[in-house]
């Protein structure tokens, strides 16, 4: 019963609009920055840099990055990924996952 009910509140979280929220937040941002990053970086690099940027994102940032959804990212949105991706937590990922630095 114990179990079920664990089942249960975790099913519960899954469902936690806000959470709902910030995954298609995040997915909304990856459409935008994987492109940025991929100019110089190759497919599955580009992916895994991608994912580090956005780690460093906070919530207010990642929004931001996704309002150029649908379109070109405009040199603000490049300049804030290449910003994001030389914080410490983007360039411990980039190391942790063999992605180069970007160039200047």
């Amino acid at each position: 019963m114990r179990v079920w009910a664990a089942l249960m509140i975790m099913a519960l979280a899954a469902c936690d609009p806000q959470v709902l929220a910030d995954k298609a937040m995040r997915r909304t941002a990856e459409s935008v920055v994987r492109p940025v990053l991929a100019r110089e970086l190759p497919g599955s690099v580009a992916e895994a840099a991608t994912q580090c940027v956005l780690d460093a994102a906070d919530p207010e940032e990642t929004r931001a990055l996704a309002r150029d959804v649908g379109v070109e990212a405009g040199t603000l949105t490049v300049q804030n990924i290449r910003n994001l991706a030389t914080r410490p937590v983007a360039s411990d990922c980039f190391a942790r996952n063999g992605v180069p630095p970007l160039k200047g």
